[in-house]
């Protein structure tokens, strides 16, 4: 049976939010983010991205880019209570949701009777009541499946929708750039091009064989999805892969200062970690990790089998990263990472009682 998959994403919604409820930033770029030279943005809008300014951008560098660009601080809090407001629309039409963040969502419209089941004018309702409700745009794509919708959400943005029919697939992808294809980040597209793979039709000359043997398992991945082949479904409920705090720092640090400031770092991550999997007791840690941004923003993650909730253990990891560079650092950050659920499964392990074990 066909899917009808629909793929919701607020137009720069943060930045949409700021934009709505003050009016004089209509119009001008805007990004939302702390205004320290140390900050990063969340988002920006569109008059801002015109100037190469986007989201995890630092704030240093968005205004050497865009000097006249208005950085609003972020209201988290509020995003979040406007992201329930559409949420409650997603849930008019189906049960089957999986939210990738406060604004953007797949939904499984394959059994919704509204509109004699039209994924294409489902969309188009969902976004009209979106804007009812919030006075913010959204744009949609609607396809067979996750990885085509996702691509046409992106097709008439802002504000906008495409729709992907599945006799029309096999024309959609054939001339998509390998980035389009989900998992293709910088170094794989790179590696890709080397072997003359620019489009999907590239990939599709390929057998299966020859993409496992120079992308591993990924390669067949590659195979089915320069195809328009996907068969993810929509899961309401993600598994939590990992738990992780980080701080960027107003100055740099040394290795000394370092250590002092992570000491600061674990105690909030393994109180937050705490309360968390007492809350979720089907998670098993697997590792601990620490990461390391130097100076240059280049970073490093160093990482170990998980040995409980120790001090020394993370610092050691940290001056493991250390050693990488003999620059100073801007941020440092400490976590965990969880067992995939086949992995976890009949483990005899009395989890919470062994997460603060120190010998």
């Amino acid at each position: 049976m066909l899917r009808k998959i629909i793929h919701i994403d607020m137009d720069c919604f943060y930045a949409a939010i700021e934009m709505r409820d003050n009016p004089d930033l209509v119009g001008k770029p805007v990004g939302v983010g702390g205004s320290s030279k140390r900050s990063v943005l969340c988002t920006a809008n569109y008059e801002a991205r015109k100037f190469g300014v986007r989201s995890a951008l630092p704030t240093s560098m968005a205004l050497q880019k865009c000097p006249h660009l208005i950085v609003v601080p972020v209201r988290m809090d509020y995003y979040r209570e406007e992201s329930k407001k559409v949420f409650e629309i997603f849930r008019e039409y189906t049960d089957k949701i999986q939210n990738i963040s406060l604004d953007e969502a797949f939904l499984d419209v394959t059994d919704c009777k509204k509109f004699k089941g039209s994924a294409t004018l489902i969309a188009q309702e969902i976004r009209a009541k979106i804007y009812q409700k919030t006075q913010l745009t959204s744009s949609a794509g609607i396809a067979p499946n996750k990885f085509i919708a996702k691509i046409a959400s992106d097709w008439e943005k802002p504000n906008g929708q495409f729709t992907v029919a599945p006799n029309d697939v096999d024309e959609f992808v054939r001339n998509l750039k390998v980035e389009k294809i989900w998992g293709v980040g910088k170094k794989t597209a790179e590696k890709m091009h080397s072997l003359g793979l620019m489009t999907c039709e590239d990939v599709q000359k390929k057998k299966k064989e020859e993409l496992a043997k120079n992308f591993g398992k990924f390669g067949l991945e590659l195979y089915n999805l320069s195809r328009g082949i996907d068969h993810r479904p929509v899961v309401s409920e993600r598994r939590r892969k990992s738990f992780s705090l980080e701080r960027t720092f107003e100055n740099d640090l040394t290795s000394q200062e370092c250590h002092e400031e992570f000491k600061a770092l674990l105690n909030r991550l393994f109180t937050s970690l705490e309360s968390y999997l007492v809350k979720n007791p089907q998670y098993e840690i697997k590792t601990a990790h620490v990461k390391i941004k130097f100076k240059d923003f280049q970073t490093t993650t160093v990482e170990k089998a998980w040995q409980g909730a120790r001090h020394d253990t993370f610092h050691e990891l940290l001056d493991k990263g250390l050693e990488r560079s003999e620059l100073s650092v801007r941020l440092l950050g400490a976590g965990v990472k969880f067992y995939e659920e086949d992995e976890a499964a009949g483990r005899q392990m009395d989890f919470l009682n062994l997460l603060f074990k120190d010998d």
